[in-house]
């Protein structure tokens, strides 16, 4: 839709919109909130920093929409075809495929969480390096790195919803 099309959708509409961008309630009503946005590029600033940081349990609700890396999400909701479409492009060997996911099992064994990482534009062997390098985290530092992270696939959903 066009930035003039979401600008003037009612609330519940907007919403409905935005949330399967990212399924943080805080988030999607300071969006709704903050209309009309005088053209995309401001809606998609202001959504990059909406409702900074998020708490633990708005991290853990986005989360449970999120499947495995290399997995392929179920269903047909709007959200689980992002999902299929952001993890389209991820080509990779038997052993690399195997590597992520004995690396999603000692993610979640080390976190209690899913690993997530915007994979757009990144190779299987990049998210990979990512996942490996990421088991060193602490948790207070992997929050962060998940709080950025799904901002970023956010946005890049809200581009997709959004147009010009």
């Amino acid at each position: 839709m066009l930035i003039d099309e979401f600008n003037d959708l009612q609330a519940e509409d907007a919403a409905a919109a935005l949330r399967p961008c990212l399924d943080v309630d805080r988030w999607v009503q300071a969006i709704v909130a903050a209309r009309p946005f005088a053209d995309r590029e401001s809606l998609i600033a202001f959504a990059s920093t909406a409702a900074t940081p998020f708490t633990e349990a708005e991290l853990e609700r986005a989360l449970s929409h999120h499947p495995r890396i290399g997995e392929r999400p179920s269903g047909d909701s709007a959200e689980a075809d992002m999902s299929r479409r952001e993890q389209a492009g991820l080509a990779a060997s038997d052993r690399v495929a195997a590597d992520i996911a004995d690396g999603n099992r000692a993610y979640e064994a080390k976190f209690d969480r899913v690993f997530l990482i915007r994979a757009a534009g990144r190779s299987a062997e990049e998210i990979l390096a990512e996942l490996t390098g990421r088991l060193g985290n602490t948790a207070e530092a992997e929050s962060r790195i998940i709080d950025q992270q799904l901002r970023e696939i956010a946005v890049l959903r809200l581009e997709g919803v959004v147009s010009a």
